[in-house]
């Protein structure tokens, strides 16, 4: 006798079990795992890619914002694809994408054409990401998604955990081309287990295909993250005034048009839940925060501090082992304690973390760094995963693909104009440093990551402020009832073996 707990509420849809849900899952997990790999270990590589190819800072740094558009991109369709197309496809089109990318990359004798196969990567992160949320929302029990969660979370956090090291012992002991190399190993494993395993909990039910919603999503998502992202290089000419302006102006027409139609690209309702959208955008400040950060710290490491790659990458070890457990054991604290503690102690201790980070110099002695990496990294995923599982949790089933869409894409767009702030922010304060005399090159980086680190800290402050307007929803009663041989006495919902 198997003992199943039994989550369906009266009124609501009938409720898919799998028996193995996580051997279900192992596909998108890595496939996930992947696409952060890929959004991680590239910053520690750009010093490489800008001698390599002679180009500048802001230019190289096209190699992260340009995979972050092309995932804003993708992402507001995503929902759309999975009601069309069955999510077991459509993971391993995407799949193939990260695939092809990756070997246009690896093989590539020009920048433009690595920036290419980076883009086609972002397009195959930009689908497994909310389709992996999405996945979660029906293959576990609701009472159970916070420990789901917690496991997917650990899946992806255990990317930064070895990405950087992993990136920088590759590029010591071969060149920067062998990390795409490895991105294309591990896809074709995530392509192999995504054949073998994962089933389709996500039903089809081939809405009316809008596409003028389709054009404006890319424009407008398209020409935002652009505008910002050449601030950098061009400062606010014309052409970028007007990637802006075009950018904000669609959108708008965007959103005006997902909650007039009758068949909406991406359903928009889901913003209009407070239990969704309070916590979605303190996720989306987080994980600005952290992409910020993390596209700073490996470039000050080896331009501030005067470290190899390989150094820079095993000093970012530790702070990426404990951002792992920490992802972890959220999961679970969320279950018992919900989001809002878990969030306000994990944002004072990131604020820590952030300040601590302003004590680094070019002389610097490494323990300072590690202590700093480490509080900031533990502090970071208690915030997002707590309030990610609150974010999907507030939301109705029906509306899991959208919320989950929204959320992935909230998080990549504004991911994509924190890590050009961050840019724009870094060459801000190299530039104040030689106005008041400064000649060492050294000390203007990290001069200049020290102003992107002020930007981080109050993406943090954003976030705890928002706490304070966190209302959950209320968990569920589980019941618990017995299965004889392979048949569940559950109202409403299905155990597959």
């Amino acid at each position: 006798m198997q003992s199943v707990s039994s989550s369906t509420m009266p009124g609501t849809a009938p409720e898919q079990r799998f028996a193995h849900p996580h051997k279900v899952m192992l596909g998108l997990y890595l496939g996930a795992f992947l696409g952060m790999l890929s959004e991680t270990s590239m910053n520690i590589a750009l010093p490489n890619l800008v001698d390599a190819f002679g180009i500048t800072t802001g230019t190289a740094q096209w190699m992260v914002v340009g995979y972050m558009l092309a995932i804003g991109v993708v992402l507001p369709c995503v929902g759309f694809l999975l009601k069309w197309v069955k999510a077991k496809t459509l993971v391993l089109f995407a799949l193939g994408c990260f695939l092809v990318g990756s070997v246009l990359s690896a093989v590539a004798p020009v920048f433009s054409l690595v920036l290419i196969g980076r883009i086609i990567q972002g397009i195959g992160t930009g689908i497994v990401l909310p389709t992996m949320y999405a996945a979660i929302m029906r293959v576990f029990p609701l009472h159970l998604l916070g420990a789901a969660n917690g496991v997917a979370g650990l899946v992806i956090m255990f990317a930064p955990v070895i990405g950087p090291t992993l990136a920088g012992i590759l590029i010591g002991a071969f060149s920067w081309r062998a990390i795409f190399i490895l991105f294309a190993v591990v896809a074709v494993l995530a392509i192999a287990l995504t054949a073998a395993f994962f089933v389709t909990p996500i039903e089809q039910t081939q809405p009316k295909v809008d596409l003028i919603s389709i054009v404006a999503s890319v424009i407008g998502f398209g020409g935002l993250v652009a505008g910002v992202s050449l601030v950098a290089d061009q400062g606010f000419s014309a052409m970028v005034i007007a990637f802006l302006v075009v950018g904000v102006v669609v959108l708008a027409f965007y959103a005006y048009r997902q909650l007039t139609i009758a068949d909406p690209l991406l359903d928009l309702k889901a913003l209009g839940i407070s239990a969704f959208r309070t916590p979605a955008i303190m996720v989306t400040c987080s994980f600005a925060c952290t992409l910020a950060i993390m596209y700073l710290v490996p470039q000050e490491l080896q331009r501030g501090l005067g470290l190899s790659s390989t150094t820079a990458g095993m000093l970012m070890l530790p702070g990426g082992i404990a951002n792992a457990i920490v992802a972890f054991v959220s999961g679970r604290l969320f279950d018992r304690y919900g989001a809002k503690v878990l969030v306000r102690i994990g944002a004072v201790v990131a604020i820590i973390g952030s300040l601590m980070f302003f004590a680094i110099g070019a002389t610097t002695a490494a323990w300072i760094f590690i202590a700093a990496h480490v509080v900031f990294m533990i502090g970071i995923p208690m915030m997002q995963q707590s309030a990610q599982s609150a974010a999907l949790k507030g939301l109705p089933r029906e509306l899991a693909a959208d919320g989950s869409t929204i959320l992935n894409t909230m998080q990549q767009v504004v991911g994509a104009i924190g890590t050009a702030v961050a840019t724009i922010l870094l060459g801000a304060g190299q530039s104040s440093y030689t106005a008041n005399g400064g000649t060492n090159a050294a000390e203007g980086f990290v001069n200049g990551s020290r102003y992107g680190y002020i930007f981080g800290l109050a993406l943090v402050v954003i976030s705890l402020v928002f706490s304070f307007f966190l209302h959950e929803k209320k968990s569920i009663t589980v019941e618990e009832v017995d299965v004889t041989e392979g048949e569940a006495r559950i109202v409403g919902e299905t155990v597959v073996e």
